[in-house]
């Protein structure tokens, strides 16, 4: 798909552009004078200009020689604790030196602004980066109780004493309120390694925790993007908050542990993220309300854990937009599906992703323990090679599922069913489950079968190929599709303008292209037939 490029910015001589992105004035006290003794300069004016915040700059080089060192370029600070010891301000810099390597944990105080973020970035021209090594600590990074942050471009690892509980990156409000401000971007992030368990919660590449009881908690304007991060254990990036509770999620979660009312971080964007090796799961949201999750790489997850993992997965939120982003390796069966709505996942949007070579299958829909999961929407994606089923159900309300226009072609990997269920009882299950306009394509044999469907399971106007298929399917097609390598319809494929109309769509396909008035194709490819 293609963008609009960016507008080259003009520069002007009288602007200065700051490490952290803010632009400010550079006016002399003699230019102020004489702009205020000829009229073009309030008093009031002058105040403020005067008070702006230009911001301090500290530089840490953990490689240095010690003695007399201040934090400035001259004198760098030489340990993580000599820049712990430190309160920051609005459009203060705290800068490492590239190609140095500290040990230990930064864990620094103090607050930006919305016009002045307080910044944590490197300097100097070595082709390495500069490195935090936990050496076996909880935390690398920790931002606690703080706003207003951007950390950017540094190489942060923790392998010592692998087992234990420990983040690279932890994000953490303890009965805080609201903070706002948070830039997460260009972190090179690996070798992180805690616990393979659940029950180890907190070990994962970058951890978002709301902590507390007494004040209501959360994050607003989050981004997390542009980010590298490969061989960690457990988690990739990870959401958890004790202000949790509402009656969707029923009694999923212990009251003791998350006894605070729902109250979902918004402003949430996590985007562009390259994750590699992870033991447990690639992302997973919880108490969010508005995420978007987007133009993200997941490469191999579900590798090392013995609990259940998902590739990017929500639970306990609302209207959550996953796209764009790019699944595989899901390295097990238990679980390892590209894409899960759990317990108490409201209104989320999977759409225009690329799932393929997931052992464990594509999608999971898995309220249980009273939790509901409601209003998950699945279409134009495309699953290739996706087993040992395509789409799972746990037991508990499943309401309003719409899988659509999704294309899944399997060559080497033939799922086991095409809808697994694991309800208890088919009888006293409550799923609305509808599979609609989507082309199933497969060149093995065996496979596509149900396991205990439910009476809420329906399907038209699918298009199914190389499968011996006995569930109903009004409107549907059996007749070679032309499926292409690149998932687009060849000329004359039966599959044109065959699907049903399906309103409020999403405006366009997985390629792109507008969707038109009138029936649409089934599939994933909304275009004409490609010669």
């Amino acid at each position: 798909m293609r963008t609009r490029p960016a507008p080259t910015p003009t520069v002007r001589p009288d602007l200065d552009c700051s490490y952290g992105g803010i632009v400010r004035h550079r006016v002399t006290a003699a230019a102020l004078a004489a702009l205020t003794a000829a009229g073009g300069l309030t008093v009031a004016s002058q105040t403020a200009a005067q008070a702006a915040p230009t911001g301090r700059t500290f530089h840490v080089d953990c490689a240095a020689d010690p003695a007399g060192a201040t934090g400035s370029k001259q004198h760098p600070w030489t340990s993580l604790a000599e820049a712990n010891a430190h309160t920051y301000g609005p459009g203060d810099r705290l800068l490492f030196k590239r190609g140095a390597t500290c040990t230990g944990t930064l864990a620094p105080t103090g607050t930006g602004s919305a016009r002045a973020p307080f910044t944590i970035a490197d300097y100097g021209n070595d082709p390495a980066r500069a490195r935090l090594d936990g050496a076996g600590a909880h935390d690398v990074v920790l931002l606690a109780n703080t706003q207003y942050v951007h950390l950017k471009a540094l190489e942060i690892t923790n392998a010592d004493n692998p087992g234990s509980e420990r983040n690279g990156v932890r994000l953490r409000l303890t009965d805080y309120g609201v903070a706002r401000g948070f830039d997460i971007s260009g972190l090179y992030i690996h070798d992180v390694r805690g616990g393979d368990y659940k029950t180890v919660s907190g070990s994962s590449a970058i951890h978002i925790a709301v902590e507390g009881r007494t004040r209501a908690s959360r994050y607003d304007g989050l981004d997390i993007g542009h980010n590298r991060i490969e061989d960690v254990d457990r988690e990739g990036i990870y959401f958890k908050s004790t202000f949790s509770k509402r009656d969707l999620v029923g009694q999923q979660q212990d009251p003791n542990v998350y006894p605070g009312e729902w109250t979902p971080s918004t402003g949430v964007r996590i985007h562009h993220n390259t994750l590699k090796s992870l033991a447990g799961d690639g992302m997973k949201f919880d108490t969010t309300s508005g995420a978007r999750v987007d133009h993200n790489r997941v490469d191999g997850f579900q590798l090392r854990s013995p609990s259940a993992n998902a590739g990017i997965w929500t639970f306990n939120t609302d209207d959550t937009t996953i796209e764009y982003n790019e699944v595989s390796g899901g390295g097990n069966t238990h679980d390892g599906m590209s894409f899960d709505a759990d317990g108490a996942s409201q209104n989320t949007v999977f759409q225009y992703n690329y799932s393929h070579d997931n052992k464990g299958g594509f999608l999971l829909i898995c309220p249980y323990s009273g939790a509901k999961t409601i209003g998950t929407v699945a279409r134009y994606n495309v699953s290739s090679n996706d087993g040992a089923r395509l789409v799972q159900n746990c037991w508990g309300p499943i309401l309003g599922t719409e899988i659509y226009n999704n294309t899944f072609h399997n060559k080497e990997q033939i799922p086991g069913y095409l809808v697994q269920d694991d309800a208890g009882s088919p009888a006293t299950t409550q799923h609305e489950l509808s599979i609609r306009n989507n082309i199933f394509v497969s060149e093995g044999t065996g496979g596509y079968a149900f396991k205990n469907p439910t009476p809420g399971l329906s399907f038209d106007h699918n298009a199914f190929y190389g499968i011996d298929m006995t569930r109903p399917n009004p409107g549907g097609v059996t007749a070679d599709p032309k499926l292409r390598a690149d998932f687009r319809l060849g000329a004359g494929s039966p599959a044109l303008a065959a699907g049903a109309v399906i309103e409020n769509n999403g405006g366009k396909d997985y390629f792109g292209n507008v969707l038109k008035p009138g029936a649409p194709n089934i599939g994933a490819y909304a275009g004409r037939g490609v010669r």
